[in-house]
């Protein structure tokens, strides 16, 4: 496979938006989109079809090209990058770089980058065999991030996961044998197959950011994530996430089968020697360290939100509250996971505003788990992507 050049981000296009779309920033009190260098530029129109999960990726920034040669400006003349078209850069370094590994799953990828910028926890559902956890360690491979691995069982206790204080008795002193909470990126794997004692803490874990052991309070990395699986199909012997837990996961990412062609290039790639449990002889390459990553982080926090799409929020989450086919709808928790994803989604496409596309893109994640249907409309095999999709439908969407 062919290296590619360490992560390096390119200088980034002044970002424009369509008249109507200033004139409703304005109008709500929020910052503008920078203003176009003096430089002529050519300026493509920004894309209005929503984007959805599962469709192949297209770039909804509006696109600028410099004209330097014809004004004779130099490179010092021009403007550095914006934050946010650093993290445009960061996001298709990592995209081009797992995808050595992992063939057709460029939404899902796209999904973890964004929980990975709101610093959220992600459950990963799927048939087996479908490289749920190919993509989770290749991407915590190119991010250079510390990436551990627990089979969750029915007989796995809490110090398995958290740690325990060992006693030594050479030197009559009890010590901390850390768990392996203390990573960057954890894949917990089945996590519906271990009792609640053990789900409790690590939604602890997850939550706080650290353990308790013995009544000490020890603090994870800052980087810490929970990527979990669970399989969609087989339930026996299993123990099902308490909506508390399911809560907690900012997105659940449902992940498929690859088309034929897709599979087909897997085929290929094993064939000529594609190690999946060896992924550095594979070719893959961390393309950015744990810095790269809070400057992202930073960076998608700044995204401008006008107030119009925090109405859009509001009443699609409120909307879910009254809907007689569920007896559970979106938390306020969900309203924040969705406000920060929709501005890390706009950061990965280069923009520092947030449009309603952003919504609607990453509604389907963030809220497909926590609702909860009444069990005779589930009898009628409904299920909550259908419920969804209709408050979207339902909701004005804002100009």
């Amino acid at each position: 496979m062919n290296e590619q050049p360490p992560f390096s981000p390119p200088p980034a296009a002044p970002q424009s938006a369509s008249a109507s779309e200033n004139a409703a920033l304005s109008s709500s009190g929020a910052a503008q989109p920078p203003a176009e260098a003096a430089a002529p530029i050519t300026t493509a129109p920004v894309a209005t079809a929503p984007f959805e999960f599962g469709a192949p990726m297209s770039d909804t920034t509006p696109a600028a090209t410099f004209g330097a040669a014809s004004s004779g400006l130099t490179p010092s003349d021009i403007a550095p990058p914006s934050p946010t078209a650093t993290v445009k850069a960061f996001a298709d370094a990592v995209r081009a770089e797992v995808g050595k590994a992992v063939v057709g799953q460029d939404d899902v990828i796209t999904q973890f980058l964004v929980a990975l910028l709101v610093r959220g926890h992600v459950l990963l559902e799927g048939v087996p065999g479908v490289a749920k956890t190919l993509t989770a360690k290749a991407i915590s491979h190119v991010i250079g991030a510390r990436f551990k691995r627990v089979q969750f069982t029915p007989d796995l206790m809490p110090s398995d996961v958290i740690g325990t204080n060992v006693f030594d008795t050479r030197s009559g002193e009890f010590s901390l044998r850390r768990g392996p909470v203390f990573t960057d990126i954890l894949l917990a794997d089945e996590i519906n197959r271990t009792p609640p004692k053990t789900q409790a803490a690590l939604l602890e874990a997850m939550q706080e950011r650290h353990v308790t052991i013995d009544g000490e309070p020890h603090a994870l990395s800052e980087t810490f994530a929970v990527f979990a699986t669970q399989n969609p199909i087989d339930y026996e012997g299993t123990y099902p996430l308490p909506e508390a837990q399911l809560d907690r996961f900012t997105m659940k990412i449902a992940m498929g089968y690859p088309t034929p062609d897709e599979e087909a290039a897997l085929l290929v790639r094993v064939h000529r020697g594609f190690d999946a449990h060896a992924l550095a002889t594979a070719g893959l390459r961390p393309v950015v360290d744990l810095a790269g990553l809070r400057a992202a982080r930073e960076a998608a926090q700044n995204v401008t939100v006008s107030e119009g799409i925090v109405r859009y929020i509001t009443q699609i989450v409120g909307r879910t509250r009254s809907l007689p086919t569920l007896t559970l709808g979106a938390s306020p928790r969900a309203g924040v996971a969705l406000l920060g994803c929709a501005k890390a989604f706009a950061a990965l496409n280069g923009r520092d505003f947030v449009i309603p596309e952003d919504i609607k893109t990453t509604a389907l994640p963030v809220l497909r788990h926590r609702l909860l249907l009444r069990a005779e409309v589930e009898m009628e095999g409904t299920r909550t992507d259908d419920i969804v999709r209709s408050v979207l439908d339902a909701v004005e969407v804002p100009r």
